[in-house]
């Protein structure tokens, strides 16, 4: 079935990587067979989160987790836990937090946008996000002073490329400060999916991570963390978390999802990446006016992407109007266009064939070579 066809939508070759915007990720056969199987069957919804709960502690080292609809999802109930723990009355009772401690901590630069403010993920719950330092800057004093003012439920810790990249407290500072005043430490890890064990490790109390990312699964939340926080959060589903649930398809796919990564040749996956980002860079190699160089990834995951900055004097595009153009195509050609305000482009090569980078690279260089 050529669902483009059917329904008139442009295709599209994905050189931007995992994005919400573009679907997520290509679901791998493995992992579409087993969501495809659940929805076959019915199961006890608790039961089925148990049996992944299972799954996630053992992929990630945590005590427990449960599955949500999405990374953003868990970010408000994990804050909704922190401040109901399993008291469903109070559960309940949200987004009302009268008499429950509803400051959350958060650094600065690390208020990020995912496609919404983090902090309106915070406020969804009810609770008051407090921004910690400035843009550039959060120290561990700035920190404590606020936890010394009390009321704190929580502090969210952001994991990605779009926070401030420097002059920040890094996670197991911050795990070790939260601790001593009994305050769990939130992460955002939405692409953080191959370091779980890290991010646990560290001192997280909750990791939330995507399933439609980088573990090619269907859309869906992974909550990993300490058991009674987890409860907490699933206990949401009961009250706010309602609108927020998990269908059998996601649970299944996050559990096929993690059970295939246990099984995966990372080293050989990184390898495949490499030579495909090597494949762009020799397409592009000779054009005037456009500088290659490589990427590694800036969360310390393990790949790389093409960078393309462009010489506007020599190319025929800066790396605004290049992108532009590339979009406006049919296929459209999305690239990661994060910083053109700089003059370069990424290419992520992880979701694209060997095709697909051909015929990119062969839009790229006519663009680049037309007067």
């Amino acid at each position: 079935m050529d669902l483009h066809e059917r329904f008139g939508l442009r295709r599209v070759i994905n050189a931007c990587g995992k994005m919400t915007h573009l679907s997520g990720a290509i679901v791998l056969p493995e992992i579409a067979e087993a969501a495809a199987e659940s929805m076959k069957h019915f199961f006890v919804l608790d039961e089925l989160q148990a049996a992944a709960g299972k799954i996630i502690a053992d992929a990630s080292g945590a005590e427990s987790g449960c599955v949500t609809a999405c990374t953003a999802a868990g970010i408000t109930l994990s804050v909704a836990a922190s401040m109901t723990s399993t008291s469903l009355p109070k559960v309940l009772q949200l987004p009302d937090t009268t008499g429950m401690s509803n400051r959350v901590l958060i650094q600065k630069g690390h208020c990020v946008n995912y496609g919404n403010p983090i902090t309106q993920a915070i406020r969804l719950a009810g609770a008051v996000p407090i921004e910690v330092g400035v843009v550039n800057r959060c120290t561990l004093d700035e920190l404590r002073h606020e936890l010394e003012r009390g009321g704190v439920t929580a502090i969210v810790h952001v994991e990605s490329h779009h926070t401030v990249r420097y002059g920040w407290v890094k996670l197991s500072d911050v795990a070790t400060l939260a601790h001593e005043f009994d305050v769990p430490v939130i992460v955002d890890g939405a692409a953080q999916d191959q370091r779980l064990r890290e991010l646990i490790s560290d001192g997280a109390d909750l990791v939330l991570t995507s399933a439609h990312k980088y573990l090619c699964s269907t859309t869906g939340g992974v909550v990993a963390g300490r058991k009674d926080l987890v409860d907490a959060v699933y206990l949401q589903n009961r009250g706010i978390g309602r609108p927020m649930k998990a269908g059998k398809e996601a649970i299944v796919g996050a559990m096929a999802a993690l059970q295939f990564r246990a099984s995966q040749d990372m080293t050989a996956w990184t390898a495949e990446q490499d030579r495909k980002v090597q494949l762009v860079i020799d397409r592009l190699a000779d054009l005037p006016g456009l500088t290659l160089s490589v990427d590694a990834d800036p969360n310390g995951c393990p790949f790389s992407r093409a960078r393309l900055t462009l010489d506007p004097s020599v190319a025929n595009h800066t790396a605004a109007s290049l992108d532009a153009v590339l979009t406006k195509g049919d296929p459209a050609i999305m690239m990661r266009a994060h910083h053109t305000d700089e003059g370069y482009l990424n290419l992520d090569a992880i979701e694209l064939t060997d095709e697909e980078i051909e015929t990119a690279c062969r839009e790229i260089r006519r663009l680049l070579t037309t007067n």
